[in-house]
């Protein structure tokens, strides 16, 4: 027997069907995600407390055994490393209704990526301005521990504007000052601006295939790789930080995953709440983090042009 067409569907109902917004917003936000896949990371997720505490050891030195003598005994009071988890950042959209009922499917999908950006460059620029201070820096824009991208020894000073371009040189003195503190090989990254990328591909040692290495450009986009130089994977971010001052620079930074951590306590999330004083569909994304220098002499800065 016929019904007629007077159903309830998914069209009549739409304002009681809750939207598929996590999938959507976690893949946009990892898909921006730059410094965030450079530096170690911790998840916290699950757990209680407001700091995370990471145990940092002292190295031990090799003894020299003489015979019919007692070995000699190592003894250091080991410290840690506390990370406090106080980086809750939200993004958040009341859509009404009416606008619901009329906008194309495309607006969610905006939202949804618009809400992955967002959060993924907050965090990104958390962990990019670590680099404040590493090398006993201050922990300030001015970046007083900083190295010039031209010679990669000249320390940086905001208020004489003394930022040069990325040179061969440079480079290579950077990764000597990562060999000299024994920081590994593995695991090392060169994080630049795309002002410094234009300065590379003007450079014949990056050009050259030897260094280029195998990244193509699926890489580019999908984590910003866009090659590697004597072995040390690079990588370009718009969201690379900006000193302080009227004649601002950029700032790279040549370091290895070890000398900064990311503790994640709340990933991205997405939630949804029918608002009916508002007659509107309430959509917040978040996430809950905390970041923290682990290894200062295990990355450095270079000011280059902006």
């Amino acid at each position: 027997m016929a019904l007629g067409s007077n159903h309830v569907t998914n069209t009549t109902a739409a304002t009681f069907i809750p939207e598929i917004w996590s999938d959507e917003v976690i893949a946009a936000y990892k898909k921006n995600l730059v410094t965030a896949n450079l530096f170690k990371k911790i998840s916290f997720k699950g757990k209680k407390g407001d700091t995370l505490h990471i145990p940092k050891p002292t190295r031990g030195n090799a003894s020299l055994k003489a015979a019919e003598t007692q070995v000699t005994l190592i003894a250091a009071t080991e410290t840690e490393v506390q990370v406090a988890v106080d980086k809750h950042y939200e993004y958040s959209r009341l859509i009404e209704d009416i606008t619901e009922v009329q906008a194309l499917t495309s607006m969610r999908r905006f939202y949804t990526d618009d809400a992955g950006y967002a959060l993924a460059k907050q965090v990104d620029t958390s962990l990019v301005q670590l680099g404040r201070g590493f090398n006993a820096g201050a922990g300030t824009a001015a970046y007083d521990k900083a190295f010039v991208g031209s010679d990669g020894s000249t320390l940086y000073v905001a208020a004489s504007n003394n930022e040069a371009a990325l040179t061969d040189a440079a480079i290579r003195r950077t990764i000597q000052r990562l060999d000299d503190n024994d920081v590994p090989m593995d695991g090392r990254f060169l994080l630049i601006p795309p002002s410094a990328r234009n300065t590379l591909m003007g450079l014949a040692r990056y050009t050259e295939q030897a260094f280029v290495g195998e990244v193509g450009n699926n890489n580019t986009i999908r984590n910003g790789e866009i090659g590697n130089l004597y072995g040390i994977p690079v990588f370009v971010s718009s969201n690379c930080d900006t000193t302080s001052g009227s004649g601002a620079a950029r700032v790279a930074l040549m370091g290895h995953k070890d000398s900064a951590v990311l503790a994640e306590q709340v990933g991205v999330r997405s939630q949804t709440q029918y608002k009916q004083e508002y007659l509107g569909t309430l959509y917040t994304a978040d996430t809950l983090y905390g970041v923290k220098e682990l290894r200062d002499d295990a990355c450095f800065a270079l000011a280059v042009p902006a």
